[in-house]
């Protein structure tokens, strides 16, 4: 099966981010991070990881600015409880491994938990993925507001800067 959203990946980018699944508003769009409460454009421009605001359909600037994208589930969309457990976490392994990033950052707890096999908190994590550093970071989804926060973002970014790699 053709994936939903392309992975967005190269050789040695600083960051790259994961999420669960395109969501439904995302397919449609054929974008990434495209769901009408979805604040992920917003978050990288707050934080300072891009300069500009960006809108769903430029993701594919992202590489300008340092950053892939990917999903663990790259053949469905939906809300994770529609995803279920269709996650492949080899096929993101050995994503990871080829482009070699500095950092993963899961954009959630559920990827994570499903990558990592194991509770997550925010932040840094010990596990690697591929040689890169794992982040877990609150979710930019509409419907994960409740659990919104700005911090771990904002401390992702600032370890991003701070290796001079952007």
């Amino acid at each position: 099966m053709d994936p939903i959203l392309p992975d967005l990946l190269g050789p040695g980018l600083p960051l790259v981010f994961c999420g669960s699944a395109a969501g439904t508003a995302s397919a449609r769009a054929g974008a990434y991070y495209a769901g009408p409460g979805n604040v992920f454009w917003e978050a990288l421009y707050e934080v300072g990881l891009t300069p500009e605001l960006l809108f769903p359909g430029e993701f594919r600037r992202l590489p300008e600015f340092g950053i892939g994208l990917t999903d663990l589930c790259k053949v469905r969309h939906g809300s994770d409880a529609e995803i279920g457990a269709d996650y492949d976490v080899d096929r993101l392994r050995a994503a990871i491994a080829e482009a070699e990033p500095a950092r993963l950052a899961f954009n959630g707890k559920s990827a994570a938990r499903a990558a990592l096999e194991a509770a997550v908190g925010y932040g840094v994590q010990e596990e690697t993925i591929g040689g890169a550093e794992v982040w877990v970071l609150p979710s930019t989804s509409g419907r994960a507001r409740r659990f919104w926060k700005i911090e771990p973002w904002r401390e992702l970014a600032e370890a991003v800067a701070g290796d001079g790699a952007r």
